[in-house]
């Protein structure tokens, strides 16, 4: 099954910019930490046109690309900060149940 993108203008605004802002982090700190651009690329097992995609925010590249590179350059925490336990963590909730839906009458 081929790979479904979703197209940059059918997603969310906020989505755009926190992509936009992600990959202006990600070109900011590589060139503040003075990491070439084939290095990092080399450290991810990326090429080029991927990593330029990552730096301009481009809505292609994987969720996990954007993290590898953050974490690579050191701003995974501080970027994306670990979610609360109680959002992620079930313990000691009940599982939701669906509700049972009645028979439909056939009057056909």
């Amino acid at each position: 099954m081929p790979k479904k993108i979703l197209q940059p203008e059918a997603m969310p605004t906020l989505v755009q910019e926190r992509l936009h802002l992600w990959g202006s982090c990600i070109k900011t700190q590589r060139i503040t930490q003075q990491i070439r651009r084939e290095d990092l690329c080399r450290r991810m097992g990326i090429s080029d046109s991927t990593l330029r995609r990552l730096e301009s925010g481009d809505t292609r590249p994987s969720i996990g690309l954007y993290f590898a590179a953050l974490y690579v350059l050191g701003m995974l925490d501080v970027v994306v900060p670990a979610l609360p336990q109680n959002l992620w963590n079930s313990t000691g909730r009940k599982r939701v149940r669906p509700v049972a839906r009645e028979a439909e009458d056939d009057d056909f």
